[in-house]
Protein backbone atom coordinates (compact mmCIF):
# COMPACT_ATOMS: atom_id res chain seq x y z
CA UNK A 1 0.00 0.00 0.00
CA UNK A 2 1.44 3.25 -1.13
CA UNK A 3 1.81 6.54 1.32
CA UNK A 4 -1.30 8.76 1.68
CA UNK A 5 -2.16 12.16 3.35
CA UNK A 6 -5.58 14.10 4.16
CA UNK A 7 -5.70 17.62 4.17
CA UNK A 8 -8.54 18.93 5.77
CA UNK A 9 -9.69 22.60 6.41
CA UNK A 10 -10.85 24.79 9.27
CA UNK A 11 -13.69 25.66 6.55
CA UNK A 12 -14.52 25.19 2.64
CA UNK A 13 -11.92 27.40 1.29
CA UNK A 14 -9.25 27.79 3.73
CA UNK A 15 -6.74 26.17 0.96
CA UNK A 16 -7.30 22.40 0.99
CA UNK A 17 -7.50 22.70 -2.81
CA UNK A 18 -4.35 24.52 -3.38
CA UNK A 19 -1.90 22.74 -0.12
CA UNK A 20 -2.58 19.67 -1.93
CA UNK A 21 -1.61 20.77 -5.44
CA UNK A 22 1.60 22.18 -3.80
CA UNK A 23 2.36 19.15 -2.00
CA UNK A 24 1.52 17.16 -5.17
CA UNK A 25 4.30 19.42 -7.36
CA UNK A 26 6.73 19.12 -4.57
CA UNK A 27 6.69 15.17 -4.03
CA UNK A 28 6.73 15.20 -8.17
CA UNK A 29 9.45 17.62 -8.22
CA UNK A 30 11.23 14.92 -6.14
CA UNK A 31 10.45 12.17 -8.38
CA UNK A 32 7.43 10.81 -6.41
CA UNK A 33 4.99 8.89 -8.46
CA UNK A 34 1.90 10.96 -6.50
CA UNK A 35 -2.00 11.51 -7.49
CA UNK A 36 -4.58 13.73 -6.16
CA UNK A 37 -8.00 12.40 -4.35
CA UNK A 38 -11.06 14.05 -3.49
CA UNK A 39 -14.35 11.28 -2.44
CA UNK A 40 -16.60 14.07 -2.58
CA UNK A 41 -16.57 17.80 -4.17
CA UNK A 42 -19.31 19.87 -4.41
CA UNK A 43 -18.92 22.29 -7.27
CA UNK A 44 -20.03 23.42 -10.43
CA UNK A 45 -16.88 23.86 -11.78
CA UNK A 46 -15.82 20.78 -13.39
CA UNK A 47 -13.14 19.32 -16.09
CA UNK A 48 -13.91 16.81 -18.78
CA UNK A 49 -12.07 13.22 -18.15
CA UNK A 50 -11.86 10.48 -20.97
CA UNK A 51 -13.05 7.26 -19.21
CA UNK A 52 -11.41 3.88 -20.11
CA UNK A 53 -14.60 3.23 -21.80
CA UNK A 54 -13.79 6.42 -23.59
CA UNK A 55 -16.42 8.29 -22.97
CA UNK A 56 -16.14 11.47 -21.23
CA UNK A 57 -17.24 12.32 -17.87
CA UNK A 58 -17.23 14.61 -15.01
CA UNK A 59 -14.26 14.96 -12.04
CA UNK A 60 -14.06 18.56 -10.21
CA UNK A 61 -11.95 21.42 -11.54
CA UNK A 62 -9.62 21.04 -8.64
CA UNK A 63 -8.98 17.92 -9.24
CA UNK A 64 -7.95 18.04 -12.79
CA UNK A 65 -5.53 20.95 -11.60
CA UNK A 66 -3.71 18.95 -8.85
CA UNK A 67 -3.71 16.12 -11.52
CA UNK A 68 -1.31 18.57 -13.80
CA UNK A 69 0.71 19.35 -10.30
CA UNK A 70 1.50 15.67 -10.19
CA UNK A 71 2.13 15.38 -13.84
CA UNK A 72 -0.10 13.07 -15.00
CA UNK A 73 -3.51 13.46 -16.85
CA UNK A 74 -6.34 13.22 -14.38
CA UNK A 75 -8.47 10.34 -13.90
CA UNK A 76 -12.48 9.88 -13.17
CA UNK A 77 -11.13 8.22 -10.05
CA UNK A 78 -9.66 11.42 -8.66
CA UNK A 79 -12.89 12.44 -7.63
CA UNK A 80 -15.21 9.72 -8.02
CA UNK A 81 -18.45 11.69 -6.47
CA UNK A 82 -18.86 15.61 -7.93
CA UNK A 83 -22.28 16.85 -6.61
CA UNK A 84 -23.46 19.76 -8.87
CA UNK A 85 -26.33 21.81 -6.94
CA UNK A 86 -29.09 22.82 -8.88
CA UNK A 87 -31.09 24.89 -6.47
CA UNK A 88 -30.37 25.52 -2.79
CA UNK A 89 -32.26 22.08 -2.06
CA UNK A 90 -31.05 19.78 -4.73
CA UNK A 91 -28.07 18.33 -6.44
CA UNK A 92 -27.07 16.24 -9.72
CA UNK A 93 -25.00 13.61 -8.51
CA UNK A 94 -21.81 12.35 -10.92
CA UNK A 95 -20.72 9.07 -9.82
CA UNK A 96 -17.21 8.15 -11.58
CA UNK A 97 -17.90 11.09 -14.18
CA UNK A 98 -21.24 9.93 -14.78
CA UNK A 99 -24.50 11.66 -14.03
CA UNK A 100 -26.57 9.08 -12.25
CA UNK A 101 -29.38 11.05 -10.17
CA UNK A 102 -30.46 14.50 -8.45
CA UNK A 103 -31.05 14.10 -4.79
CA UNK A 104 -31.89 16.21 -1.83
CA UNK A 105 -30.72 16.10 1.52
CA UNK A 106 -32.81 13.24 2.25
CA UNK A 107 -32.82 11.24 -0.79
CA UNK A 108 -28.63 12.09 -0.20
CA UNK A 109 -29.26 9.91 3.05
CA UNK A 110 -30.31 6.69 1.37
CA UNK A 111 -27.59 6.97 -1.76
CA UNK A 112 -24.61 7.84 0.43
CA UNK A 113 -23.32 4.11 1.49
CA UNK A 114 -23.49 3.33 -2.72
CA UNK A 115 -21.01 6.97 -3.01
CA UNK A 116 -18.60 6.07 -0.03
CA UNK A 117 -18.45 2.14 -1.58
CA UNK A 118 -17.44 3.75 -4.92
CA UNK A 119 -14.87 6.24 -3.00
CA UNK A 120 -12.95 4.03 -1.02
CA UNK A 121 -12.94 1.55 -3.56
CA UNK A 122 -11.47 4.62 -6.12
CA UNK A 123 -8.89 5.04 -3.22
CA UNK A 124 -7.67 1.42 -2.94
CA UNK A 125 -7.21 1.37 -6.71
CA UNK A 126 -5.44 4.53 -7.11
CA UNK A 127 -2.96 3.53 -3.87
CA UNK A 128 -1.92 0.40 -5.58
CA UNK A 129 -1.19 2.42 -8.57
CA UNK A 130 0.78 5.08 -6.82
CA UNK A 131 3.51 5.78 -4.80
CA UNK A 132 1.75 8.34 -2.80
CA UNK A 133 -1.89 9.77 -2.93
CA UNK A 134 -2.93 13.32 -1.01
CA UNK A 135 -6.63 13.40 -0.37
CA UNK A 136 -8.30 16.63 0.16
CA UNK A 137 -11.12 16.74 2.73
CA UNK A 138 -14.05 18.98 2.06
CA UNK A 139 -15.72 21.60 4.17
CA UNK A 140 -14.56 21.07 7.46
CA UNK A 141 -14.22 17.67 9.42
CA UNK A 142 -15.64 18.91 12.63
CA UNK A 143 -19.39 19.06 11.50
CA UNK A 144 -20.57 17.01 13.96
CA UNK A 145 -24.06 16.72 12.65
CA UNK A 146 -22.15 15.06 9.15
CA UNK A 147 -20.19 12.59 10.93
CA UNK A 148 -22.05 9.80 10.78
CA UNK A 149 -21.56 8.25 7.62
CA UNK A 150 -18.81 10.36 6.53
CA UNK A 151 -16.33 9.14 3.99
CA UNK A 152 -14.58 12.61 2.90
CA UNK A 153 -13.02 13.88 5.72
CA UNK A 154 -12.56 11.38 8.69
CA UNK A 155 -14.54 8.54 7.79
CA UNK A 156 -11.87 8.38 4.94
CA UNK A 157 -9.12 8.81 6.62
CA UNK A 158 -10.06 6.04 9.08
CA UNK A 159 -11.03 3.82 6.65
CA UNK A 160 -7.90 4.26 4.69
CA UNK A 161 -6.03 5.04 7.89
CA UNK A 162 -4.72 8.22 6.05
CA UNK A 163 -2.67 10.66 8.70
CA UNK A 164 -4.33 13.09 8.79
CA UNK A 165 -3.48 17.71 8.64
CA UNK A 166 -5.84 20.53 9.11
CA UNK A 167 -5.23 23.66 6.99
CA UNK A 168 -6.79 27.32 8.33
CA UNK A 169 -7.27 30.36 6.88
CA UNK A 170 -5.79 33.25 9.07
CA UNK A 171 -6.77 35.96 6.70
CA UNK A 172 -10.23 35.03 7.84
CA UNK A 173 -9.48 35.98 11.99
CA UNK A 174 -9.30 33.32 14.54
CA UNK A 175 -7.27 30.79 13.20
CA UNK A 176 -5.88 29.77 16.21
CA UNK A 177 -9.59 28.77 17.69
CA UNK A 178 -10.58 27.06 14.34
CA UNK A 179 -7.76 24.54 14.67
CA UNK A 180 -7.81 23.98 18.23
CA UNK A 181 -11.53 23.61 17.85
CA UNK A 182 -11.70 21.51 14.68
CA UNK A 183 -9.58 18.79 16.50
CA UNK A 184 -11.62 19.04 19.96
CA UNK A 185 -14.82 18.45 18.38
CA UNK A 186 -13.36 14.88 17.29
CA UNK A 187 -13.86 11.59 19.10
CA UNK A 188 -10.65 9.69 20.44
CA UNK A 189 -10.60 7.47 17.15
CA UNK A 190 -10.40 10.20 14.78
CA UNK A 191 -8.14 12.74 17.05
CA UNK A 192 -5.42 9.80 16.93
CA UNK A 193 -5.04 10.68 13.43
CA UNK A 194 -5.23 14.27 13.07
CA UNK A 195 -1.32 14.80 13.26
CA UNK A 196 -0.80 18.83 13.07
CA UNK A 197 -1.39 21.86 11.60
CA UNK A 198 -0.56 24.41 8.67
CA UNK A 199 -1.60 28.07 8.52
CA UNK A 200 -2.59 29.50 5.34
CA UNK A 201 -2.66 33.24 4.20
CA UNK A 202 -0.57 34.46 6.62
CA UNK A 203 0.73 38.47 6.36
CA UNK A 204 3.57 39.95 8.03
CA UNK A 205 6.31 39.08 10.43
CA UNK A 206 6.44 35.46 11.25
CA UNK A 207 7.85 35.84 14.55
CA UNK A 208 4.51 37.38 15.71
CA UNK A 209 2.71 34.20 15.12
CA UNK A 210 5.62 32.47 17.40
CA UNK A 211 3.64 32.18 20.66
CA UNK A 212 0.46 31.47 19.52
CA UNK A 213 2.13 28.39 17.31
CA UNK A 214 3.83 27.42 20.70
CA UNK A 215 0.60 27.71 22.77
CA UNK A 216 -1.45 25.43 20.37
CA UNK A 217 1.13 22.72 20.56
CA UNK A 218 1.26 22.55 24.13
CA UNK A 219 -3.03 22.24 24.09
CA UNK A 220 -3.09 19.65 21.37
CA UNK A 221 0.52 17.97 21.32
CA UNK A 222 0.87 18.52 17.69
CA UNK A 223 2.88 20.69 15.64
CA UNK A 224 2.09 23.29 13.05
CA UNK A 225 4.26 22.41 10.00
CA UNK A 226 4.30 25.45 8.88
CA UNK A 227 3.04 28.78 8.11
CA UNK A 228 2.01 29.82 4.41
CA UNK A 229 2.03 33.02 3.34
CA UNK A 230 -0.54 35.53 1.64
CA UNK A 231 0.30 35.25 -2.31
CA UNK A 232 -2.13 37.46 -4.92
CA UNK A 233 -1.01 35.35 -7.87
CA UNK A 234 -2.77 32.09 -6.51
CA UNK A 235 -6.44 32.49 -8.21
CA UNK A 236 -6.55 30.30 -11.95
CA UNK A 237 -8.84 27.31 -11.46
CA UNK A 238 -10.88 28.26 -8.65
CA UNK A 239 -13.33 25.84 -7.91
CA UNK A 240 -15.96 28.22 -5.92
CA UNK A 241 -16.54 31.54 -8.48
CA UNK A 242 -16.92 33.11 -4.60
CA UNK A 243 -13.26 32.75 -4.65
CA UNK A 244 -12.44 35.38 -7.18
CA UNK A 245 -13.81 38.57 -5.33
CA UNK A 246 -14.96 41.20 -8.17
CA UNK A 247 -11.41 41.52 -10.03
CA UNK A 248 -10.04 38.07 -11.40
CA UNK A 249 -6.14 38.16 -10.85
CA UNK A 250 -3.41 40.90 -11.17
CA UNK A 251 -4.53 43.28 -14.10
CA UNK A 252 -1.24 43.99 -15.88
CA UNK A 253 -0.59 46.73 -17.66
CA UNK A 254 -2.06 47.05 -21.43
CA UNK A 255 0.12 46.09 -24.38
CA UNK A 256 -1.32 49.05 -26.59
CA UNK A 257 -3.07 52.46 -25.29
CA UNK A 258 -6.33 50.83 -24.25
CA UNK A 259 -7.67 48.65 -21.89
CA UNK A 260 -10.61 45.89 -22.32
CA UNK A 261 -13.19 46.08 -19.61
CA UNK A 262 -15.12 42.79 -19.43
CA UNK A 263 -18.30 42.07 -17.29
CA UNK A 264 -19.10 38.39 -16.57
CA UNK A 265 -22.21 37.85 -14.72
CA UNK A 266 -22.28 36.26 -11.91
CA UNK A 267 -25.33 33.69 -12.01
CA UNK A 268 -26.89 32.27 -8.73
CA UNK A 269 -26.02 29.18 -10.60
CA UNK A 270 -23.07 29.58 -12.26
CA UNK A 271 -20.91 26.76 -14.15
CA UNK A 272 -17.36 27.00 -15.38
CA UNK A 273 -16.98 30.33 -14.08
CA UNK A 274 -12.94 29.47 -14.73
CA UNK A 275 -13.72 29.66 -18.49
CA UNK A 276 -12.87 33.42 -17.96
CA UNK A 277 -9.94 32.93 -16.37
CA UNK A 278 -7.84 33.08 -19.42
CA UNK A 279 -9.35 36.28 -20.78
CA UNK A 280 -7.86 37.93 -17.04
CA UNK A 281 -4.60 36.43 -17.93
CA UNK A 282 -3.86 39.31 -20.82
CA UNK A 283 -2.16 42.23 -20.59
CA UNK A 284 -4.92 45.02 -20.40
CA UNK A 285 -7.84 42.77 -19.69
CA UNK A 286 -9.69 43.91 -17.20
CA UNK A 287 -12.13 41.17 -16.14
CA UNK A 288 -14.91 41.72 -13.41
CA UNK A 289 -18.07 39.84 -12.19
CA UNK A 290 -20.99 41.61 -11.63
CA UNK A 291 -24.52 41.42 -10.62
CA UNK A 292 -25.26 45.24 -10.86
CA UNK A 293 -27.30 46.20 -14.23
CA UNK A 294 -25.64 49.86 -14.45
CA UNK A 295 -21.87 47.79 -14.54
CA UNK A 296 -22.83 46.65 -17.53
CA UNK A 297 -23.18 50.18 -19.56
CA UNK A 298 -19.19 50.53 -19.00
CA UNK A 299 -18.38 47.34 -20.29
CA UNK A 300 -16.32 46.27 -23.49
CA UNK A 301 -17.88 42.76 -23.45
CA UNK A 302 -20.70 41.48 -21.48
CA UNK A 303 -20.41 37.49 -20.65
CA UNK A 304 -23.13 35.34 -19.84
CA UNK A 305 -21.42 32.60 -18.30
CA UNK A 306 -22.22 28.78 -18.21
CA UNK A 307 -25.06 28.12 -15.59
CA UNK A 308 -25.79 24.56 -13.78
CA UNK A 309 -29.88 26.20 -13.93
CA UNK A 310 -30.22 27.96 -17.20
CA UNK A 311 -34.15 28.20 -16.98
CA UNK A 312 -33.68 29.53 -13.78
CA UNK A 313 -30.95 32.41 -13.80
CA UNK A 314 -32.51 33.21 -16.75
CA UNK A 315 -35.40 34.18 -14.68
CA UNK A 316 -33.31 36.02 -12.49
CA UNK A 317 -32.03 37.79 -14.61
CA UNK A 318 -35.48 39.53 -15.53
CA UNK A 319 -36.39 39.88 -11.78
CA UNK A 320 -32.88 41.60 -11.48
CA UNK A 321 -33.07 44.28 -14.06
CA UNK A 322 -29.83 42.47 -16.14
CA UNK A 323 -31.74 40.75 -18.59
CA UNK A 324 -32.55 44.58 -19.98
CA UNK A 325 -29.19 45.87 -19.27
CA UNK A 326 -27.88 42.94 -21.33
CA UNK A 327 -30.21 43.56 -24.62
CA UNK A 328 -29.20 47.45 -23.88
CA UNK A 329 -25.55 46.82 -24.40
CA UNK A 330 -26.11 44.48 -27.68
CA UNK A 331 -28.23 47.10 -28.63
CA UNK A 332 -26.15 49.56 -28.44
CA UNK A 333 -23.38 47.71 -30.59
CA UNK A 334 -21.13 46.54 -28.24
CA UNK A 335 -20.03 42.75 -28.11
CA UNK A 336 -21.85 39.50 -26.15
CA UNK A 337 -20.74 36.32 -25.69
CA UNK A 338 -23.29 33.45 -24.16
CA UNK A 339 -21.47 30.46 -22.77
CA UNK A 340 -23.55 26.92 -22.61
CA UNK A 341 -26.10 28.30 -20.57
CA UNK A 342 -25.48 31.63 -20.95
CA UNK A 343 -25.64 30.36 -24.84
CA UNK A 344 -28.84 28.77 -24.33
CA UNK A 345 -30.22 32.30 -22.62
CA UNK A 346 -29.49 34.23 -25.66
CA UNK A 347 -31.77 31.78 -27.71
CA UNK A 348 -35.85 33.45 -29.23
CA UNK A 349 -37.18 29.82 -26.68
CA UNK A 350 -35.72 27.12 -24.66
CA UNK A 351 -37.90 23.63 -24.63
CA UNK A 352 -36.79 22.76 -20.96
CA UNK A 353 -38.85 19.50 -19.19
CA UNK A 354 -35.90 17.94 -17.99
CA UNK A 355 -33.53 20.54 -15.98
CA UNK A 356 -35.95 22.93 -15.10
CA UNK A 357 -39.04 21.00 -15.97
CA UNK A 358 -41.14 24.57 -16.78
CA UNK A 359 -41.43 23.19 -20.46
CA UNK A 360 -41.21 26.03 -23.45
CA UNK A 361 -40.50 29.44 -22.12
CA UNK A 362 -38.80 32.59 -23.70
CA UNK A 363 -34.94 33.32 -23.62
CA UNK A 364 -33.57 36.73 -24.45
CA UNK A 365 -34.43 36.49 -27.59
CA UNK A 366 -30.52 37.72 -29.09
CA UNK A 367 -29.56 34.79 -31.17
CA UNK A 368 -31.61 33.45 -33.86
CA UNK A 369 -31.83 29.82 -32.21
CA UNK A 370 -34.37 27.49 -29.99
CA UNK A 371 -32.81 25.41 -27.13
CA UNK A 372 -34.36 21.77 -26.44
CA UNK A 373 -33.18 19.95 -23.33
CA UNK A 374 -32.73 16.39 -23.66
CA UNK A 375 -32.18 13.78 -20.54
CA UNK A 376 -28.92 12.93 -21.98
CA UNK A 377 -25.84 14.64 -20.90
CA UNK A 378 -23.46 15.47 -23.77
CA UNK A 379 -20.32 15.33 -22.08
CA UNK A 380 -17.25 15.13 -24.22
CA UNK A 381 -13.62 17.11 -25.19
CA UNK A 382 -14.06 18.81 -28.15
CA UNK A 383 -11.62 19.80 -30.65
CA UNK A 384 -12.36 22.28 -33.90
CA UNK A 385 -11.39 25.71 -35.76
CA UNK A 386 -12.48 29.32 -35.94
CA UNK A 387 -11.41 31.68 -37.92
CA UNK A 388 -10.86 29.63 -41.12
CA UNK A 389 -7.86 28.10 -39.51
CA UNK A 390 -7.24 29.09 -35.84
CA UNK A 391 -7.15 25.67 -33.61
CA UNK A 392 -9.45 25.88 -30.68
CA UNK A 393 -10.16 23.17 -27.84
CA UNK A 394 -12.75 22.83 -25.58
CA UNK A 395 -15.03 20.75 -23.65
CA UNK A 396 -18.77 20.53 -23.19
CA UNK A 397 -21.02 20.00 -20.39
CA UNK A 398 -24.87 20.35 -21.30
CA UNK A 399 -28.65 18.97 -21.79
CA UNK A 400 -29.64 21.40 -23.98
CA UNK A 401 -28.89 22.04 -27.64
CA UNK A 402 -29.50 23.51 -30.64
CA UNK A 403 -33.11 22.18 -32.08
CA UNK A 404 -33.44 25.29 -34.51
CA UNK A 405 -31.70 28.00 -36.12
CA UNK A 406 -31.53 30.15 -38.46
CA UNK A 407 -29.96 28.74 -42.37
CA UNK A 408 -28.14 32.27 -42.37
CA UNK A 409 -26.39 32.49 -39.10
CA UNK A 410 -23.14 32.39 -38.89
CA UNK A 411 -21.08 29.57 -37.00
CA UNK A 412 -18.69 31.13 -34.55
CA UNK A 413 -17.16 27.35 -34.36
CA UNK A 414 -16.04 24.61 -36.82
CA UNK A 415 -15.87 21.15 -34.78
CA UNK A 416 -13.12 18.48 -36.37
CA UNK A 417 -15.30 17.12 -39.30
CA UNK A 418 -17.10 20.01 -40.66
CA UNK A 419 -19.97 20.50 -38.19
CA UNK A 420 -20.99 24.03 -37.24
CA UNK A 421 -20.63 24.80 -33.46
CA UNK A 422 -22.13 28.40 -31.86
CA UNK A 423 -23.06 31.12 -33.30
CA UNK A 424 -22.16 35.04 -34.33
CA UNK A 425 -24.92 37.08 -34.66
CA UNK A 426 -23.62 41.02 -35.20
CA UNK A 427 -22.10 41.73 -32.29
CA UNK A 428 -23.80 38.74 -30.43
CA UNK A 429 -21.69 35.68 -30.10
CA UNK A 430 -22.31 31.97 -27.84
CA UNK A 431 -20.92 28.43 -28.09
CA UNK A 432 -22.30 25.64 -25.82
CA UNK A 433 -17.73 24.87 -25.68
CA UNK A 434 -16.06 25.47 -22.52
CA UNK A 435 -12.47 25.91 -22.09
CA UNK A 436 -11.82 27.70 -25.46
CA UNK A 437 -9.70 30.92 -24.31
CA UNK A 438 -7.22 28.72 -22.82
CA UNK A 439 -6.51 27.83 -26.80
CA UNK A 440 -3.87 31.26 -27.18
CA UNK A 441 -4.75 31.71 -30.74
CA UNK A 442 -8.47 31.64 -30.68
CA UNK A 443 -8.10 33.47 -27.67
CA UNK A 444 -6.56 36.75 -28.93
CA UNK A 445 -8.62 36.54 -32.63
CA UNK A 446 -11.49 37.07 -30.29
CA UNK A 447 -10.36 39.67 -28.30
CA UNK A 448 -9.18 41.88 -31.28
CA UNK A 449 -12.86 41.34 -32.65
CA UNK A 450 -14.07 42.47 -29.54
CA UNK A 451 -11.63 45.30 -29.10
CA UNK A 452 -12.58 46.78 -32.95
CA UNK A 453 -16.81 46.27 -32.45
CA UNK A 454 -16.29 48.21 -28.91
CA UNK A 455 -14.22 51.05 -30.55
CA UNK A 456 -10.81 49.97 -28.47
CA UNK A 457 -8.93 50.75 -31.11
CA UNK A 458 -5.68 51.40 -28.97
CA UNK A 459 -6.30 48.02 -27.28
CA UNK A 460 -3.38 45.30 -28.39
CA UNK A 461 -3.02 41.62 -26.94
CA UNK A 462 0.05 40.94 -26.35
CA UNK A 463 1.64 38.61 -29.12
CA UNK A 464 3.21 35.53 -27.33
CA UNK A 465 1.03 35.10 -24.13
CA UNK A 466 0.97 31.43 -23.27
CA UNK A 467 -2.42 30.33 -20.69
CA UNK A 468 -0.86 27.40 -20.57
CA UNK A 469 2.39 29.02 -19.12
CA UNK A 470 0.52 31.36 -16.30
CA UNK A 471 -1.10 27.58 -15.38
CA UNK A 472 2.05 25.90 -15.16
CA UNK A 473 3.53 29.10 -13.12
CA UNK A 474 0.55 28.56 -10.11
CA UNK A 475 1.71 25.39 -10.14
CA UNK A 476 5.11 26.08 -9.43
CA UNK A 477 4.47 28.44 -7.52
CA UNK A 478 2.70 26.30 -5.27
CA UNK A 479 5.35 23.70 -5.31
CA UNK A 480 8.05 26.57 -4.43
CA UNK A 481 5.71 27.90 -1.46
CA UNK A 482 5.59 24.14 -0.12
CA UNK A 483 8.84 23.80 -0.28
CA UNK A 484 9.81 27.00 1.70
CA UNK A 485 7.27 27.20 4.38
CA UNK A 486 6.42 24.01 5.61
CA UNK A 487 8.77 21.55 7.33
CA UNK A 488 8.76 19.04 4.48
CA UNK A 489 10.82 16.37 6.50
CA UNK A 490 8.36 16.08 9.01
CA UNK A 491 6.03 16.03 6.53
CA UNK A 492 7.29 13.17 4.35
CA UNK A 493 7.65 11.11 7.35
CA UNK A 494 3.70 11.69 8.43
CA UNK A 495 2.99 10.81 4.57
CA UNK A 496 5.62 7.50 4.88
CA UNK A 497 4.63 6.38 8.41
CA UNK A 498 1.36 7.70 9.55
CA UNK A 499 0.29 9.78 12.52
CA UNK A 500 2.61 9.48 15.54
CA UNK A 501 1.29 6.69 18.05
CA UNK A 502 1.08 8.99 21.12
CA UNK A 503 -1.04 12.27 20.25
CA UNK A 504 -3.26 12.98 23.00
CA UNK A 505 -7.16 13.39 22.95
CA UNK A 506 -8.23 16.63 23.34
CA UNK A 507 -11.63 16.93 25.59
CA UNK A 508 -14.34 17.42 25.16
CA UNK A 509 -14.78 15.56 22.06
CA UNK A 510 -18.14 14.36 20.16
CA UNK A 511 -20.93 15.16 22.99
CA UNK A 512 -23.20 12.02 23.74
CA UNK A 513 -26.15 12.23 21.64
Amino acid sequence: MSGGLLVAGTTSDAGKSVLTAGICRWLHRQGVKVAPFKAQNMSNNSAVVLGPDGRGGEIGRAQAMQAAACGIAPDLRFNPVLLKPGSDLSSQVVLLGEAVDTITADTFRSLRPRLAETAYAALAELREAYDVVICEGAGSPAEINLRDGDYVNMGLARQARLPTIVVGDIDRGGVFAAMFGTLALLNPADQALLAGFVVNKFRGDRGLLAPGLEMLRQLTGRPTYGVLPWALDLWLDAEDSLAYGRVLGRPAAPHGTEWLDVAVIRLPRISNATDVEALATEPGVRVRLTVEPAELAAADLVVLPGSKSTVADLTWLRETGLADAVAAHAAAGRPLLGICGGFQMLARAIHDPVESGQGSVPGLGLLPIEITFDPRKTVRPSVGSAAGDLPVRGYEIHHGYVSAADPELSPLLHEVGGAVEGAIHGVVHGTHWHGTFESDEFRRWFLTRVARLAGRTGFRVAPGNSFAAAREGTLDLLGDLVEEHLDTTALWRLIESGPPADLPFVPPGVPPR
